[in-house]
């Protein structure tokens, strides 16, 4: 499969999963969410974001695309930055952190090589 549409069905799966149950999604990543009841606001927060973005390569072309998934990679990025930092300052724990860097690392590598192989 094309990684630009893998990265964006898999964008807006995962998006309609943060919406749809952010509990579940929130417990999934490794996150409490009765000892963190802000939680669930949040996941929705980045199923919206995630939604967005899958919609929003898949809808475009050409030029407009590449920059669409440029910013998807920056977002990547930012969340696998946030995800070491939480890690790193007690907030969440290594297991949940890695199990956050992981996706984030593997969009960051996916949109990269969308990239190259469009540029």
């Amino acid at each position: 499969m094309n990684p630009v549409i893998g990265l964006s069905l898999g964008r807006i799966a995962v998006g309609a999963a943060a919406v749809a149950v952010p509990e579940m999604v929130t417990k999934n990543l490794g996150v409490d969410p009765v000892a963190n009841p802000q939680a669930s606001y949040v996941t929705r927060l980045f199923g919206v974001r995630e939604i967005a973005i899958g919609l929003a390569t898949l809808t475009t072309g050409g030029k407009s695309r590449k920059g669409v998934i440029g910013i998807g990679v920056l977002v990547d990025a930012g969340d696998a930055a946030a995800s070491y930092l939480a890690m790193q300052e007690g907030q969440i724990s290594k297991k949940a952190a890695l199990t956050l860097l992981g996706p984030a690392v593997g969009a960051v590598g996916s949109g990269l090589l969308a990239l190259v192989r469009r540029g």
